[in-house]
């Protein structure tokens, strides 16, 4: 299964400039978005075990859940193909039937069977009761959750505070992470890091419980800090303010984020220092969680 063997341990960067200096913080990057082509990011790391376990379970066939723009979409998709599993995606919102995104067309382009469903019907994708009847439905799937978020998510993801802490030589004061469900913040947290996600739904304050949740085993996990005030509006949300950050990011620095999670995540973190936030000295670890398959064209 060549898909598990990614290019590991992902690189790791300082970033500094005018706003680290003046809030005398040290400010690195840990570019999961080189660990795998099409299985990037945050994706490849959740999906490791996932997909071990559906192989050891003889399962035949993958089905999950997302959004017309999801990398997690993308990743299974992708992760399918290599591994000879068929994919089925329960996409939400049925208007997209006229006007496929690039993200979707890549999935079918995987061999992914797409199921459109109402928004009504997504909202139901944890009900115990749907869920077995999906099952049955769908010929007994092995079914991944949205955003691949589950136990052994956790356990990969737990993984790179790690292989970091060997690369650094020291355990940073704080990870930083983009959220969608909280599964990369658990796995980091469950690690015993203290982890700053910044939210990129509208509204995000759910995922506080939804996290804690998903910790409830561990007995010493991080402390989780969540930030409600990046989200630029809501998820797949943006102005010029956000992409013009981003632009200037990459003119700094080199590396191209996305205007979905990586680049509210970082617009957050240096509005933090600016606000003082941080102690002289702290040491931050911002994770690069992929998802450039949803880049904007103008930001090529």
């Amino acid at each position: 299964m060549d898909l598990l063997v990614p290019s590991l341990p992902t690189p790791v960067f300082e970033i500094a400039n005018e706003i680290t200096s003046v809030a005398g913080v040290r400010l690195f990057i840990k570019r999961d978005d080189l660990i795998h082509p099409t299985v990037s990011g945050n994706k490849w790391r959740k999906l490791k075990y996932n997909l071990e376990d559906a192989k050891e379970d003889g399962s035949t066939t993958i089905l999950t859940f997302g959004g017309a723009f999801s990398n997690h979409l993308y990743a299974v998709a992708a992760a399918g193909k290599h591994l000879g599993l068929h994919t089925i995606g329960i996409v939400r919102g049925e208007d997209h039937k006229l006007r496929e995104t690039p993200t979707l067309q890549f999935c079918r382009e995987q061999g992914m069977s797409i199921r459109y469903v109402s928004r009504a019907e997504y909202k139901l994708r944890n009900d115990a009761a749907y869920l077995e009847e999906t099952y049955a439905r769908f010929k007994n799937p092995y079914i991944i959750p949205e955003g691949g978020t589950t136990g052994l998510a956790l356990k990969g993801v737990a993984e790179m505070v790690t292989e970091t802490d060997e690369q650094l030589g020291f355990f940073p004061d704080y990870y930083a992470v983009p959220a969608g469900t909280g599964g990369t913040a658990a796995g980091l947290l469950s690690a015993g890091a203290n982890v700053l996600a910044f939210s990129s739904l509208k509204g995000g304050t759910f995922l506080k419980d939804d996290i804690n949740r998903l910790l409830a085993e561990f007995e010493k996990p991080g402390r989780l800090s969540l930030f409600n005030d990046y989200h630029f509006g809501g998820y797949a949300k943006w102005n010029t303010e956000l992409l013009d950050f981003i632009n200037e990011f990459k003119r700094d620095h080199h590396i191209q984020l996305e205007q979905v999670y990586t680049g509210k995540m970082f617009y957050g973190l240096f509005d933090l220092m600016k606000k003082g936030y941080f102690l002289k000295g702290n040491t931050i670890m911002a994770v690069h969680t992929g998802g450039l398959q949803g880049l904007l064209p103008d930001l090529r």
